[in-house]
């Protein structure tokens, strides 16, 4: 069977230039889909079950990292991973995901020369993916190390939460939150009893909370490892926490499941 792949790309013009440049270093390979934004790339991949995913760092609403983020927590668990390919103008990317060890990564405008040592990359990999030799789970790693990117300038440990709630101010200690949930343009301060809403964006936020205390186990949410009272595997293989002082339960990426471990 022919190798597939899909393609995300916001911009037309460098989309059609890439898939011509494809055709041109590998015949072989079918392009099933050209998307233009990261959800449409996630419902492609997942329709067409590619072996290749050319993915944008920048796309409109959802960049190609946390596409292939996303795309990762849905795959079937028995399903070997497509091989990625980032695409972007920006040089530090390309060099985070050579660092990460991602399979390649193409700079913008494209070079044939350049692309077609990456196809020669992309077909080794899928002959060891066909052997066995690729999982899931080194994806997940070098997908962990580039949405992480650089470390961020360490920050004073946040201790209290300001929210306003109308003409008031709620100071919410941080040691009482149980989970912080991105919800639209807010993020919900979950306690065991109330909730907040704030406006700080979670990337933020994240840099001024302790790490060994609060773990982030989804793209939208971070949670205090000691609210956690249990994990659980469902049939389907997907993880779920428990909290104490809460009936909710939060589901756990298959990016953040290598938290969860029995010591």
């Amino acid at each position: 069977m022919k190798p597939t792949a899909v393609l995300a790309e916001d911009e037309p013009l460098l989309a059609q230039a890439l898939q011509a440049e494809l055709a041109r270093a590998w015949p072989e390979l079918q392009v099933v889909a050209s998307v233009g934004d990261g959800a449409a790339a996630v419902r492609a991949a997942l329709q067409h079950r590619p072996d290749v995913l050319f993915f944008d760092i920048r796309m409109p609403g959802q960049g190609g990292l946390e596409a292939a983020a996303e795309l990762a927590d849905a795959w079937a668990q028995d399903a070997p991973f497509p091989a990625l390919v980032f695409v972007t103008a920006y040089d530090q990317y390309a060099v985070q995901a050579f660092e990460a060890q991602a399979v390649d990564y193409v700079l913008k405008p494209v070079q044939p020369q350049r692309l077609a040592r990456t196809v020669e990359k992309v077909r080794q990999v899928l002959a060891r993916r066909t052997a066995g030799g690729v999982d899931l789970e080194a994806t997940l790693g070098q997908l962990r190390h580039l949405l992480a990117g650089t470390p961020p300038t360490p920050q004073p440990h946040l201790k209290v939460i300001q929210a306003g709630v109308g003409t008031t101010i709620r100071m919410v200690p941080v040691e009482e939150v149980v989970y912080f949930e991105a919800a639209d343009k807010y993020v919900r301060v979950v306690c065991a009893a109330s909730e907040v809403l704030v406006r700080t964006p979670l990337k933020e936020l994240l840099p001024q909370l302790d790490a060994q205390l609060f773990w982030q186990v989804h793209r939208g949410t971070v949670v205090r490892a000691t609210a956690i009272e249990s994990v659980h595997r469902d049939e389907g293989g997907k993880l779920h926490l428990a909290l104490r002082g809460r009936k909710e339960r939060l589901p756990v990426s298959r990016l953040y499941a290598h938290l969860f471990k029995a010591m």
